[in-house]
């Protein structure tokens, strides 16, 4: 018996020590240096800014993780969080700077900047209306339900960096006909510029 109780307390501690490391990991904040870039010619990331993070740059946000995930932290002195981490191939990423955070740090292609990052893993919420309006249409809302929480969040944003009422109002009635469709984010924005 005594020997079976020494054998669960090793456990227990073994288990207790693996937590408090992985606790330790999850908390650590990568600084490094780097260059603001921007893709010539990239397909759909054409015209994009960013900055490159290597592999190695990578492992130490997120071990093991070759699909894209969200960071936080700060460039230069702008906070940032809920940004996506998008894989490029070989274990490399990219973190694009839309114009907002770009104006904040009043930089652009080949400035260089101080990063600091680390994982977020913040959930971030699907806009409300937008789950309104899928709730009145159990087809769409099912199969906004089959999409990874990625993708529900391409949605998300689409309608919640709408302007104005119309605006959102236009985009929702788009993504419900998307889902009706079973059509992706890129096909219904690809629809959606050849009715114009």
């Amino acid at each position: 018996m005594q020997d079976k109780t020494l054998v669960i307390s090793m456990l227990r501690n073994h288990q207790l020590n693996l937590y408090i490391r992985l606790q330790t990991f999850k908390d650590i904040m990568i600084s490094f240096k780097a260059i603001l870039e921007k893709f010539a010619q990239q397909g759909e990331k054409t015209g994009w800014t960013y900055i490159h993070i290597p592999f190695d740059l990578a492992e130490k946000i997120n071990p093991g993780q070759r699909k894209a995930y969200r960071v936080k932290g700060q460039i230069d002195e702008v906070k940032i969080e809920k940004i996506a981490m998008m894989p490029m191939g070989e274990g490399n990423y990219i973190l694009p700077l839309k114009a907002g955070i770009r104006k904040q740090l009043r930089k652009s292609e080949g400035a260089e900047v101080m990063v600091q990052l680390k994982k977020d893993d913040a959930v971030m919420p699907i806009h409300p209306l937008l789950m309104e309006c899928l709730n009145d249409e159990p087809d769409a809302l099912n199969q906004f339900n089959t999409l990874t929480p990625s993708h529900q969040r391409y949605f998300s944003n689409y309608v919640q960096e709408a302007k104005t009422d119309a605006t959102q109002a236009k985009r929702i009635a788009q993504i419900l006909n998307a889902m009706i469709m079973k059509w992706n984010y890129a096909e219904m924005i690809r629809a959606g510029k050849k009715s114009f």
